[in-house]
C-alpha cells in the first residue's frame, strides 16, 4: 500500500508539472527509502504533458576494450535522471552521420517519403532492392530506438544489406522531435496502445501506404524495433495482427506494460505486465534481451512471451551456443502440435541494452553477437501469414 501510495503521489507530481520531485520520489520507493514528505508537497500547476525521453549513454563491458553504445532509454529528460538505479547518464552522445555505404548497398535505393492521416504524418526512409519488380517481396518495419534516425539504425542492424541479398523491402518510420524530445516512440501511453489512433495508426498508415505504392507480397509484412521501437513494434503485434505477420523486440517491453511516467519506471526497472490480446492466432514473436541489461530488465522479454503465446499449450526447445569470440546464449524455442515455431527468445549473456551482432557504423550495437538482423529475418521470413 505504501509503495502505491508513492506511485499515486508521483503521478500527481507528473501531471502537475513537477517532473524532479516525482523522479525523486521512484528513486526513493525503488530504494526503499522513506518518502520525503517535504519534496512531494508540491501545489499543483498547469502544465503540459510530460514527454518521457533521456540522455543516451556509453557501457564499456569488461570483456572487451571496445566501447558498446547503449540503446537509449525511454524515460522522461531530468536534470537528476543520472541518479537513477541502474543508468549511467553522461550527457548526448554526438557522432557524425553514417556513411551512405554504411547505410544500404550500391545500386539499391534509400529513399524519403511522408505519410499524413487525420491523426498525423510521420516521415519515413524505404530501401528498395535492386531486384523489386521481379515479383511481390516482404516487407519489413523497423521501429528506431531513442535519441536514432532512420539513417542511424540502418547502419547499425545493416538490415538492408541482408534485404538486398534476399529480396526484401524495409521501412523505417521516422518519430520527431516533435512528438517526443529525444525521438522516443511513445510506448508508454495508453493512447498510443490502440489500433485506431495515435502511433499504431500512423505506422500502420506507412505500412500500408507502401504496400499500396509497391509490389509487396500482402501475406509477409513484419515488424521490428529496438528499445522503445521494440515496445512500439510489440504494440503493433497486439493491436495488427491481421497485417504483421511476425514481430522482433529487441531489449524492449511488451504492449501494455506501462499507461504513465510511474509505470513506465517500474516496467523497465523490475519487468512490466502485458495487455492479452482476445481472439485470434498469436503472432510470431522473436525476442532478443541481453542478460546483463540495466536499463530495461531482462524480466521484459519473458512478458513479451507470454504475450505472444497467449497461455497456449505449447512445447520447449531450449539450446545453448556461443559466437566465436563474443557471447554465450540461450536460445528457447516454443513450439505448437504442429511443429511450428510460435516464438523464439534469445536471451543473450553478458550483453547490455545493444542491437546484438549490430555494426558499430550505427549507434548503440554489440558487434560481438549473436546477430540478431540475420535471426529476426530468417525467423519472419519462416512466418507467412496463414490462408
Amino acid at each position: 500500500m505504501l509503495n502505491q501510495n508513492r506511485i499515486s503521489e508521483a503521478t500527481r507530481l507528473t501531471r502537475a508539472g513537477h517532473l524532479v520531485e516525482a523522479t525523486a520520489l521512484l528513486q526513493r520507493m525503488l530504494r526503499g527509502e522513506s518518502p520525503e514528505p517535504s519534496q512531494t508537497r508540491v501545489a499543483p500547476a498547469r502544465l503540459k504533458p510530460p514527454t518521457i525521453d533521456v540522455k543516451a549513454s556509453v557501457v564499456e563491458e569488461k570483456e572487451s576494450r571496445r566501447a558498446v553504445r547503449v540503446s537509449p532509454t525511454p524515460l522522461q529528460r531530468f536534470d537528476r535522471l543520472k541518479d537513477f538505479p541502474g543508468l549511467n547518464l553522461r550527457g548526448p552522445m554526438t557522432r557524425a552521420p553514417p556513411a551512405t555505404t554504411d547505410i544500404a548497398p550500391e545500386g539499391t535505393r534509400f529513399i524519403a517519403g511522408t505519410f499524413r492521416s487525420a491523426n498525423g504524418s510521420r516521415n519515413y526512409k524505404l530501401f528498395v532492392p535492386s531486384h523489386s519488380q521481379e515479383k511481390p517481396l516482404p516487407l519489413v518495419v523497423m521501429l528506431h530506438g531513442c535519441t536514432q534516425s532512420p539513417d542511424d539504425f540502418a547502419a547499425g542492424t545493416r538490415m538492408n544489406f541482408l534485404a538486398e541479398e534476399l529480396n526484401c523491402f524495409v521501412v523505417y518510420p521516422e518519430q520527431p522531435n516533435e512528438a517526443n524530445q529525444a525521438k522516443c516512440w511513445n510506448w508508454f501511453r495508453t493512447g498510443d496502445q490502440q489500433r485506431e489512433g495515435g502511433e499504431p495508426s500512423l505506422i500502420a498508415g506507412i505500412t500500408r501506404q507502401i504496400m499500396r505504392d509497391y509490389p509487396i507480397d500482402p501475406k509477409r509484412v513484419y515488424v521490428a524495433g529496438l528499445s522503445a521501437g521494440g515496445a512500439a513494434a510489440a504494440i503493433m503485434a497486439a493491436t495488427h495482427a491481421d497485417l504483421y505477420a511476425a514481430v522482433g523486440i529487441h531489449s524492449g517491453l511488451a504492449c501494455g506494460a506501462a499507461s504513465d511516467l510511474p509505470s513506465a519506471f517500474l516496467a523497465m526497472r523490475q519487468g512490466g505486465g502485458s495487455k492479452i490480446a482476445d481472439g485470434g492466432p498469436p503472432v510470431p514473436t522473436i525476442v532478443f534481451h541481453g542478460d546483463r541489461d540495466a536499463t530495461v530488465h531482462p524480466n521484459n522479454g519473458d512478458r513479451i512471451i507470454e504475450q505472444s503465446v497467449k497461455g497456449a499449450g505449447l512445447k520447449a526447445k531450449v539450446s545453448d551456443g556461443r559466437v566465436p569470440h563474443g557471447h554465450a546464449y540461450t536460445r528457447t524455442i516454443l513450439a505448437d502440435a504442429d511443429g511450428r515455431a510460435v516464438s523464439e527468445h534469445w536471451n543473450v549473456h553478458g550483453a547490455g541494452h545493444a542491437w546484438s551482432g549490430g555494426s558499430p557504423a550505427g549507434s548503440y550495437t554489440d558487434p560481438r553477437g549473436p546477430d540478431a538482423t540475420t535471426e529476426m529475418l530468417r525467423f519472419f521470413l519462416e512466418h507467412p501469414l496463414p490462408g
